[in-house]
């Protein structure tokens, strides 16, 4: 099949994925995109909100309209590294040690309010993240090709609450913030609910794309092309991350394959084979905001990470 062909097929297919997900959740269209290209491009993603804006609901509803395996999480500040990964129980009948598989064993996994469990238990995503693989016992566990977590977090509360370290931001492909609808999406919110109390239940939604056909479409990225003048672009903005003097910790080479990859799976999304500049421009404030330390003296004149990428990557000169 030709990839225009193909590009075509799958479209239809995210735009009926869309459609399920707006039934259901009101706006948010640019937070739904970014899930999506994070889920083509093969990355973890880290939503981030005040509550009540419908971040879990958004992570179960998007899984539960793939065909596939999941689990949720919920974090905890008593929650063990074995409540993750499973525990090895001694089996009185048959002499043997059994491996009991832990909730992160599935395909699509929700692990909500990440930030509310101590470092010990946020480590034991470390390898998984990374590797798609669980060492426990000194056995390695692999995991399926489609493996993919989202992870919710609320950026108010302090209590009760651990800072995520560096090395586990760096793993999530993007950090999405959901902010609060406007006004008239509010409006609309109040309406479908008026309507219907039991609007946001999802016993009845049914899968709209299985397995097979999400890593199809993530084999695509391959043929999705893109010019160097763009490459050079990606790198540009990277290399400004570490020259600035508002930042202490810039983004890795991983951020640069992060953006490469998620540009290329936004192109899919808009239904095209090629990445054009604002791909990259849609995707980089998403990969970095996570990854960027400032120093004490930005933070102190009021810069955020956002404002922050958003400027270095307005000092980069777009390729014609």
């Amino acid at each position: 099949m030709e990839t225009n062909e193909s590009i075509e097929i799958f479209s239809r297919k995210i735009n009926e994925l869309r459609q399920q997900i707006a039934n259901v959740i009101v706006g948010q269209q640019q937070t739904v995109d970014l899930i999506l290209t994070a889920m083509l491009a093969d990355g973890h993603v880290l939503i981030e909100g005040v509550p009540g804006v419908a971040k879990t609901l958004l992570a179960k509803l998007v899984s539960k309209l793939v065909d596939a395996r999941f689990s949720r999480i919920q974090f905890t500040p008593d929650l063990m590294p074995s409540d993750v990964l499973g525990t090895t129980v001694f089996n009185m009948k048959t002499s043997e040690f059994n491996f009991h598989h832990g909730p992160v064993f599935a395909d699509m996994i929700l692990v909500d309010e990440i930030n509310r469990a101590p470092a010990k238990t946020q480590a034991a995503l470390f390898e998984v993240m990374e590797e798609r693989q669980a060492t426990i016992d000194g056995k390695t566990h692999p995991m399926g090709e489609l493996y993919t977590i989202i992870a919710t977090q609320n950026p108010v509360e302090q209590e009760g609450t651990y800072r995520l370290p560096e090395a586990q931001l760096d793993r999530f492909i993007f950090k999405i913030s959901m902010g609060y609808p406007t006004a008239e999406e509010e409006v609309d919110i109040l309406k479908r609910h008026l309507a219907n109390r039991e609007l946001t239940r999802l016993e009845t939604i049914q899968p709209t794309i299985t397995v097979s056909e999400l890593l199809e479409m993530r084999a695509m990225l391959k043929d999705v092309f893109i010019e160097e003048s763009l490459l050079r672009y990606i790198t540009e903005i990277i290399q400004q991350t570490r020259t600035s003097r508002a930042v202490f910790l810039g983004a890795s080479p991983r951020a640069s394959v992060a953006i490469l990859n998620t540009s290329k799976a936004y192109a899919i999304l808009s239904g095209r084979n090629f990445v054009a500049p604002d791909d990259i421009k849609t995707v980089a404030p998403a990969v970095l905001r996570h990854r960027l330390l400032l120093t004490a003296e930005a933070e102190m004149e009021g810069y955020t990470p956002d404002k922050v990428a958003e400027r270095l990557i307005d000092k980069v000169e777009v390729p014609k």
